[in-house]
């Protein structure tokens, strides 16, 4: 029988990997790693400490909201527009425009900037579909946000059990069964004992909860600021310390200092003593006196350096390339731009999927299994499935006539079509061509004729660009 150790023998780990050695030298720094699962690391006042500290910085921090607003408007711009794809034309047309009028009568493009911008900070966004007979439109479905501080469950617990991960019930299988909603919210006056105690349980195909999955297992999310949080404390920190340096520099007109020794032949004055100056004014200076100016040494050399880099530290935790991050492209070439914003749109793109999958089908689903109750919706009973797809905004080109050229290359050489290069806008193309084949019916019955222009061919290059502006070359892109 193998003897047991005793619990005040230290562990031994034998490893070949330097990282899992525990040394004097990183005994600190790896002093917080623990073994945690993802929903305990997440835990309830975790979550509640990380959100409130977020919430703080994005309240008052200029970068941190321009950051924020920024990702929001970017992901979903003026709201994505729904593109059915069933065999019948009429009723793809008819329930495009419904569902179109349904979405601005309810503010669905608000509504998802702000689940954006709560995913961000707060780590999730709730929504629950509700009936809602006030709004304008004949389809009584509704979008109702929820902070992700109701969603709790009643009685708090420091570690989520097996199957409450505060407020969310899972089933047997780990999904979602139900989701525990306060009707009221923790912060809100009055509510430090009543907000416990009363509550509703609303099925899970009710509720949409969008967030991002960092580990397997997780079932609430952290806020998406939370490895930059202590940077945007540092940054702030340090830009109070060179302006408050700045204000010391500046609150002392001059002062009066001598090259005589202590007890020499200078005139004895009061030490600290203070004198108002006034304008245009000469004055006679005691005996072994001179007058002198205190030279301001801030802002620093270094400041500019230090709030680039550590806005690149920042923007990097939310795939923000630093011009976007800072609202500020000096420094940048076309090419070095356009290089950054690739990984950026790419992360554009990964959003806009995951809110397609994760809200926004969920909403179209709802939406039609309301209209089909309705009279002039009931062919929708009979139409089958409804393949669908989301167009967002397009992305502007930076160099349109350039991007015209490469268009036209590449729907000549048959490597793309219309659907790809309308959907890269954000636009329908059976919209688009529908609208410009109505435009030429009535150029034509009005007399005007157009003359199509072919995009001229360039030899410009992307080296060739680089040297269009005035940049500095040494900024990192």
């Amino acid at each position: 029988r193998k003897p047991q150790r005793s619990s005040t023998t230290p562990a031994i780990v034998r490893a070949r990997y330097d990282a899992a050695q525990t040394t004097t030298d990183n005994a600190r720094h790896w002093a917080m790693a623990d073994a945690m699962s993802a929903d305990g690391a997440a835990s309830a006042d975790v979550r509640k400490k990380l959100r409130e500290n977020a919430r703080y910085e994005v309240a008052n921090n200029s970068y941190a909201k321009g950051i924020v607003l920024t990702i929001a408007n970017d992901a979903i711009g003026t709201g994505p527009r729904l593109q059915l794809l069933t065999a019948d034309p009429e009723i793809n047309r008819q329930v495009e425009s419904a569902f179109t009028d349904w979405a601005k009568a309810i503010n669905l493009a608000e509504k998802l900037r702000a689940m954006r911008m709560a995913k961000a900070t707060d780590g999730e966004a709730f929504a629950v579909l509700t009936a809602n007979p006030v709004i304008d439109s004949p389809v009584e479905l509704d979008v109702q946000l929820v902070e992700a501080d109701r969603v709790a469950s009643p009685i708090m617990s420091v570690l989520p059990t097996s199957n409450d991960i505060d407020g969310i019930i899972l089933d047997v299988y780990g999904n979602p069964n139900t989701y525990t909603i306060l009707r009221q919210h923790p912060g809100d006056p009055g509510s430090l004992t009543a907000w416990k105690m009363h509550y509703d349980v609303v099925p899970a195909d009710a509720v949409m909860h969008w967030f991002r999955v960092d580990r397997p297992g997780q079932h609430r999310g952290i806020p998406e600021l939370t490895p930059a949080l202590p940077l945007f404390a540092q940054l702030r920190g340090y830009t109070l310390s060179v302006i408050a340096a700045a204000e010391t520099a500046a609150d002392f007109a001059a002062v009066l200092f001598t090259d005589a020794p202590a007890n020499g032949e200078a005139q004895a004055l009061e030490p600290m003593d203070v004198v108002a100056l006034e304008k245009r004014m000469a004055t006679v200076l005691p005996d072994g006196w001179r007058l002198g100016q205190i030279e301001a040494q801030q802002p620093a050399t270094g400041y500019a350096e230090f709030k680039h880099e550590i806005l690149n530290e920042i923007a990097r935790c939310l795939n923000l390339p630093f011009n976007i991050a800072a609202g500020n492209s000096a420094g940048y070439n076309y090419a070095s731009g356009r290089l950054d914003h690739q990984t950026y749109f790419k992360s554009i793109r990964v959003e806009q999927a995951h809110l397609a999958e994760a809200v926004l089908d969920r909403i179209f689903a709802a939406w039609i299994h309301e209209a089909m109750l309705m009279t002039e919706f009931a062919f929708l009973r009979t139409t089958g499935a409804m393949p669908h797809q989301w167009f967002f905004d397009g992305t502007e080109h930076v160099d349109p006539a350039k991007e015209a050229n490469a268009q036209a290359t590449r729907l000549s050489s048959n490597t793309t079509t219309l659907a790809i290069e309308y959907a890269r806008q954000g636009r329908d193309w059976e919209t688009e061509l529908r609208q410009r084949a109505k435009e030429r019916a009535l150029m034509q019955e009005l007399g005007l004729t157009s003359t199509q222009v072919a995009p001229q061919t360039t030899t410009d290059t992307d080296d060739d660009e680089e040297t269009d502006t005035d940049v500095d070359q040494d900024q990192p892109a």
